[in-house]
């Protein structure tokens, strides 16, 4: 296979993934309370957006890169 037709196939994957998840979720541990040998942390869930238009234009690419990739080959 091509090296634009597996990118072109990746970038597809990536958009549906994408739209699929609307974001990555990823937890921290943040400490609380530290008074010497005393330490309390808390779990605090953070959320990076992952806006449509990401994954429209990674699918949208990963079709051109299709195309391209078949009329060369």
């Amino acid at each position: 296979m091509k090296t634009t037709v597996i990118l072109g196939i990746m970038l597809i994957v990536l958009g549906v993934v994408a739209f699929g998840y609307q974001g990555i979720t990823y937890t921290t541990k943040e400490k609380v309370v530290d008074l010497g040998p005393l330490q309390m942390t808390a779990e605090t869930e953070k959320t990076l957006p992952l806006p449509p238009i990401v994954g429209a234009l990674a699918l949208v690419g990963g079709i051109v890169l299709l195309v391209v990739g078949k009329k060369q080959g």
